[in-house]
């Protein structure tokens, strides 16, 4: 079955920077978009950036435009999260996914959640 497992995250203070890592196996990685969402206490998950099954093209959610950068390794299985400038409104708990769906703004996960990895920015 589809098996997602993040890591990375940690505690930063602001301005800092973070790269989460989601590690994936069950389905050929590489015939697939792959997302991070994340969900911070009290709120609902959101996308937070998404990038085509060969890296080709990214996406991503206006709030981090110019300080994160999605990335994928094919022959490792991977997806990367660069993150900079972290803000404490960055705060939350990030997950990686497959997308079974991407059709302009219409989005769909393949996989089940997994634990996530969490964030914290604070000073």
């Amino acid at each position: 079955q589809v098996q997602l497992v993040e890591s990375g995250g940690g505690l930063v203070q602001p301005g800092g920077s973070l790269r989460l890592s989601c590690a994936a196996s069950g389905f050929t990685f590489s015939s697939y978009a792959m997302s991070w969402y994340r969900q911070a206490p009290g709120k609902e998950r959101e996308l937070v950036a998404a990038i085509t099954s060969a890296g080709g093209s990214t996406n991503y959610a206006d709030s981090v435009k110019g300080r994160f950068t999605i990335s994928r390794d094919n022959a490792k299985n991977t997806v990367y999260l660069q993150m900079n400038s972290l803000k404490p409104e960055d705060t939350a708990v990030y997950y990686c996914n497959a997308l079974s769906v991407w059709v302009g703004t219409t989005i769909a996960t393949m996989g089940d959640w997994g634990q996530g990895t969490q964030v914290t920015v604070s000073s």
